[in-house]
């Protein structure tokens, strides 16, 4: 039977409730874009439902079990399921946008909105002044990005600017300027405000620091989101620590790629849940987000101890040669490689010294044994040629523990990745397999193979949550009205192949993006000009 819906949706009236602008078609076709007979998920009640999805000024005009109505151009779905564009609600794609727009490893993957401006290491604002998030906005659309962008304001990067790279406490009159750049962030457009804890100079903000700049978030109802201080020894002293910012503040937390490292602490997952769900049940409003592998990628010098960075790179190689300082480094930072099982789990992805270049996508270990250093030696060797610039990629996680984290209802999908291409200027380094599979991978492997999740739950941890929790107006769901952001990708082949031997190799069985209605990826091959847009909190 026919309903008043399925009849306004047919015709394209139903755009009249959410005002938008008539559009001049051919007078045969009432849509510019219609994909037809996909399995539909992220449309309220019909999960799996085959149904025609009608594109029409950037936006969804209609969702209905059959259009009458031609579209300018049609995509055959049938056999496959249609999705909103998945949001990579932590993303560092910012990094290769500037010098490759059209963002290849993202858009493949059917990302279509990448978050940006994470671990505290926002691009904005800049450091000498020169760029605000109006200007940064203005840019990204300039640039003809292939995927939309939003970011968060860097409390790092804040610091950076008012305090420099010093640990210290923040001055009262340094406070209120920092305070300040916050809330113009956010009222420019910042989507959120995220820290680093681990890394220098989030790492030297205090508590009562945090709180303060986390306040202006509160009125938007927009997460703080958090690389905690701790993913490891002193885990639940940082989930404890995460909570309690954001309760003082009033304001929604996100904690960043919740992870157990090193196997000493996978046991302590039960724990950290009950701390989650005992901070809910208080009324904090608490999620989460994590990738899907059981390595992290960082800095080498995440291997040291924090203390060390105090004042930037200089002093930190410096402290590697001051006696009084050398041993107590060593010692620490030894125990950080045993915690994830020796230097050979630390894979080298990336080095600033050509000299070093050889080192690239080598075990720690084995690249020392090529120079004939010990680990340790060859570890100081490489960030003293790079000047501490160099990348890694570090095995220290549960695979079973992943899979529980996946399966939480507060979780989110995200990549913590770049913006890469098998060829060209965004081929760099040896890097992290996640940033070139990572929602594929969720789809092919922990839906279909290993069941962790329904494919219904996997699209709204990688849309319509992502979506809701940053209020991203429109997007992440397939309804009329909603922008027109969409994957359509296979469920019996949907899969990732890129590895941590072979990482520049794109997914399979995702054949069709749009972003705000425009093709980006059509059987698999990229097509037309970029449409992304800078989306505004």
């Amino acid at each position: 039977m026919t309903t008043r819906r399925d009849f306004l949706a047919s015709t394209g009236l139903g755009l009249a409730s959410v005002g938008l602008p008539a559009l001049h078609l051919p007078s045969a076709a009432a849509y510019e874009l219609i994909i037809r007979g996909a399995a539909v998920y992220g449309a309220a009640g019909t999960a799996g439902a085959e149904l025609d999805v009608g594109i029409r000024a950037g936006r969804i005009a209609a969702v209905a079990r059959k259009l009458g109505a031609r579209g300018a151009d049609e995509i055959d779905g049938k056999g496959l399921a249609l999705a909103p564009g998945f949001i990579d609600i932590h993303s560092h794609a910012d990094g290769g946008l500037g010098s490759d727009p059209k963002a290849e490893s993202v858009i493949r993957q059917g990302v279509t909105t990448v978050v940006v401006g994470q671990d505290g290491g926002s691009r904005v604002p800049a450091s000498d002044g020169t760029t605000s998030f109006r200007r940064y906005f203005r840019r990204v659309e300039a640039m003809g990005s292939a995927v939309n962008v939003a970011t968060m304001v860097g409390l790092g990067q804040v610091r950076r600017i008012v305090v420099g790279v010093d640990n210290r406490p923040a001055t009262k009159a340094e406070l209120v300027r920092m305070a300040a750049l916050v809330e113009k962030a956010l009222a420019s457009g910042a989507c959120g405000a995220s820290t680093g804890l681990e890394y220098s100079p989030g790492a030297f903000a205090s508590r009562e620091e945090l709180i303060a700049l986390c306040k202006p978030l509160r009125a938007r109802r927009l997460p703080y989101a958090t690389h905690m201080r701790n993913e490891d020894d002193t885990l639940i002293e940082a989930i404890d620590e995460s909570v309690a910012i954001a309760q003082r503040a009033k304001c929604p937390l996100q904690i960043s790629h919740l992870k157990t490292a090193g196997a000493r602490n996978w046991g302590k997952l039960d724990a950290v849940f009950a701390r989650i769900g005992a901070a809910e049940k208080a009324g904090l409003d608490v999620t989460f987000d994590r990738y899907p592998y059981v390595a992290w990628a960082t800095g080498l010098t995440n291997m040291f101890p924090v203390w060390a960075l105090d004042g930037g790179g200089e002093p930190f190689l410096k402290r590697l040669d001051d006696p009084e300082t050398a041993a107590r480094i060593r010692t620490e930072s030894e125990d950080k490689a045993a915690l994830v099982g020796g230097w050979h789990n630390v894979q080298l992805s990336n080095v600033a010294a050509e000299a070093d270049s050889d080192a690239v996508g080598k075990r720690l270990d084995d690249w020392g044994t090529l120079r004939g250093l010990q680990p340790y030696e060859a570890a100081m060797a490489l960030l003293r040629n790079s000047k501490t610039n160099v990348s890694t990629v570090v095995f220290g996680m549960s695979e079973e523990n992943l899979e529980r984290i996946l399966a939480h209802p507060k979780c989110m999908i995200c990549s913590d990745g770049g913006a890469f291409a098998v060829s060209g200027p965004a081929r760099s380094g040896h890097p992290h397999p996640r940033g070139l599979g990572s929602f594929p991978r969720v789809l092919g492997r922990y839906v279909r193979e290993r069941k962790v999740l329904t494919l219904a739950e996997a699209v709204d941890k990688m849309s319509g949550m992502p979506a809701r929790r940053l209020r991203l107006s429109g997007r992440g769901k397939i309804v009329v009205g909603a922008w027109g952001d969409l994957v359509l990708f296979d469920p019996a082949t949907v899969a990732d192949k890129a590895t941590f031997e072979d990482p520049f190799q794109y997914p399979v069985g995702v054949p069709t993006v749009v972003v705000n209605g425009r093709i980006a990826l059509r059987d698999g091959e990229r097509v037309g000009k970029g449409s992304g847009k800078a989306l505004r909190g």
